[in-house]
């Protein structure tokens, strides 16, 4: 299987274009000291766009430099494959990232807490089939939906979507450029997935269906 590209879910994660009330891109400064001076209280569970923008720049920054304890589980369902990674700090629960697949098809869901809060999820599905080629030498083409989701007491208050193309040969889009679009996202399918995950995170490499 035509494995999921990791940087798509950190390093674009917040490629959006630069209209009002998308996240900043991935360009955004590094620098730990800004970033806090950025960030909102700790003990305070984002609310707004804006605040749920600025928590994920500091949460992101972490993630990025490894800042995070972690440990994760494996599982098998019928003929898909999958993996929960935990994010910590200071034993509090920060990050869930959530992946599986089957023979041509993947999906990461990423879940960004704070105070036992999903704040945030950003979902990113591949579909991937041959394109031509040679039996030698195929061509293949990678179809990815990506879903950015902002939440306020655990209900979507903007849901943003993207999709684009990849093919293994030629020239091929920067998603970076690719406009997001207004999107109505449900949450309550993800939302169970994640409640699932959490109910099964001491599961260590054994049959499970999320």
């Amino acid at each position: 299987m035509k494995s999921i590209i990791t940087a798509v879910c950190l390093t674009l994660l917040f490629s959006c274009n630069k209209q009002k009330g998308n996240i900043v891109g991935h360009n955004q400064s590094k620098d730990p000291a800004v970033l806090k001076e950025d960030s909102i209280p700790p003990d305070k569970i984002p609310q707004t766009i804006d605040e749920i923008r600025k928590e994920f720049a500091v949460l992101n920054e972490k993630l990025l430099s490894k800042k995070l304890d972690s440990n994760s589980f494996s599982y098998t369902c019928d003929e898909i494959e999958g993996k929960a990674d935990f994010h910590y700090e200071k034993k509090d629960l920060r990050m869930v990232k959530h992946f599986f697949a089957d023979s041509h098809f993947s999906s990461v869901t990423n879940y960004y807490v704070k105070s036992d809060k999903v704040f945030f999820i950003f979902k990113e599905e591949t579909v991937w089939q041959f394109d031509g080629g040679t039996p030698e030498k195929p061509i293949t083409k990678d179809s990815i939906s990506q879903q950015r989701i902002y939440l306020k007491d655990g209900k979507p208050i903007q849901c943003l979507e993207k999709h684009f193309t990849i093919r293994s040969t030629g020239k091929n889009i920067n998603p970076e450029t690719i406009p997001n679009k207004k999107g109505n996202c449900d949450v309550k399918e993800l939302m169970d997935v994640y409640r699932k995950i959490l109910n099964n995170k001491d599961t260590k490499n054994k049959p499970l269906c999320l």
